[in-house]
């Protein structure tokens, strides 16, 4: 075994104990506890990349206004299923004010983060029309979505996007939604994993065909705000975060609050249905829920299974946090963007070692920094460079978990870098080019 950063004969063992046969198919988690055994065995810092999560402290205004509605007894109490009156009139105003669109309050829905709000999507769409029971998702992809219609037991198709930008997507997305199967058409914008970003032109495209073929487009938007190339944090003014939504009235928009106020831990976030889709009626529904329409079946039926609601305290601290960027007495991007500071400078130590960025362009242009970025190394499959990668102290996932074709891959999350390990990375990635010299 070569030299290497973290002891060798160790991380061999650990990963024989926790018995993983593949490097390139390990989960988030499963790698996260792979990470957390070999630094406790070893004493030794990873540079942690593998989590999605934030790396900044949440925000002060939803802490306060939480701890002022415990101390009036709301934790006593069970919150609407359909949210609190004041968070669905932030939630409105929040469309409204960031992306110009126009909805109606009975259409936000406060859910136990943007994950559950994509199973009651899952759930609730896959059921409107006997016919249409599958979801077509833009690859690469946060891979929990796939791993909910696992569970629920409901058909996904895929491709990755990569080779089908601008004016290819159009016949792309035909080739699957004249089948007449598919239900919605998932994605996330900037995307988990690549940090690729849908332009306008696509955006559009998304839009006449969801419209076209009767989908319902469901659009992740959990990094809200963090394409860093322009300054969407101006509420009432352009430029305004790009949906598909501006194109079409078949939408659901799922808004996360982990990443853009740093709140992941108390699992709040946002389901926003379209007038247009809370109030469409189909009889096969009638066979799953009390009601025909789509907004009651997903609230009282779909949420109400899952979980009776979201808890009640968070929901205050959304709406304060929702209403002071709305306002215009927070900045809704500010504190966020020392994340793409750090994948400007992170990107550049990896390519000085020898690596390349997988997912480089978007469309035309070159990707921005942001939250996560890709990289591969010359030669290597995922499973391999996964596997030196953790031998080295940096922990990364494989883009093959994502519903990436470039298997050869990896993501990197840059939240949990600090920047005074920008030293101790520089060294392990020069150590790792010296040890798979190309």
């Amino acid at each position: 075994m070569k030299d290497t950063p973290i002891n060798c004969d160790i991380v061999t063992q650990i990963i024989k104990k926790l018995n993983i046969p593949d490097m390139g198919r390990i989960t988030i988690r499963m790698l996260k506890k792979l990470v957390d055994e070999i630094e406790a065995a070893t004493g030794e810092k990873f540079i942690r990349m593998e989590m999605g999560v934030p790396g900044l402290p949440p925000s002060q205004v939803g802490i306060e206004a939480e701890i002022k509605a415990l101390r009036t007894g709301i934790a006593a109490l069970y919150a609407d299923i359909y949210g609190i009156p004041e968070l669905k009139r932030e939630m409105a105003r929040f469309v409204k004010l960031f992306m110009n669109i126009d909805v109606s309050e009975e259409g936000c829905i406060p859910t136990v983060g943007s994950m559950q709000g994509g199973l009651a999507t899952f759930v609730t769409v896959n059921r409107m029309y006997k016919e249409k029971n599958t979801t077509l998702s833009i690859d690469p992809c946060f891979p929990v979505h796939k791993q909910q219609h696992m569970v629920i037991g409901n058909p996904i198709e895929a491709f990755d996007v990569y080779n089908y930008r601008g004016d290819k997507l159009k016949a792309k997305l035909e080739s699957y939604l004249e089948k007449g199967n598919i239900s919605c058409i998932l994605y996330s914008n900037p995307n988990n994993p690549s940090w690729i970003c849908f332009t306008e032109k696509e955006l559009k495209i998304i839009g006449e065909m969801a419209t076209t073929y009767g989908a319902i487009i469901v659009e992740d938007l959990a990094y809200f705000g963090m394409d860093f190339r322009k300054d969407y944090s101006k509420p009432g003014q352009p430029p305004y975060q790009p949906s598909a939504a501006n194109y079409t009235d078949n939408y659901i928009l799922l808004i996360s609050s982990s990443k853009v106020f740093s709140y992941a831990g108390q699992r709040i976030g946002m389901m926003v249905l379209s007038d247009k889709v809370y109030s469409l009626r189909s009889p096969n529904l009638l066979n799953y829920y009390y009601f025909d329409q789509f907004g009651p079946s997903m609230i009282f039926g779909t949420l109400y299974a899952m979980s009776a609601g979201t808890a009640h305290s968070p929901q205050y601290g959304l709406a304060a946090m929702l209403k002071a960027v709305n306002d215009g007495t927070v900045n809704l991007t500010q504190d966020v963007r020392v994340y793409g500071e750090k994948a400007r400078i992170m990107k550049k130590l990896f390519m000085d070692n020898g690596f390349r960025i997988v997912y480089d362009m978007d469309d035309n242009d070159p990707v921005a920094d942001g939250f996560y970025f890709t990289i591969s190394y010359p030669e290597m499959d995922g499973e391999e460079l996964i596997r030196e990668l953790i031998y080295h102290g940096i922990s990364a996932i494989s883009l093959s978990i994502c519903g990436s074709e470039r298997s050869e891959g990896a993501r990197a999350c840059v939240s949990l870098v600090r920047e005074s390990q920008f030293p101790a990375l520089e060294e392990r990635l020069k150590k790792f080019r010296e040890n798979n010299p190309r």
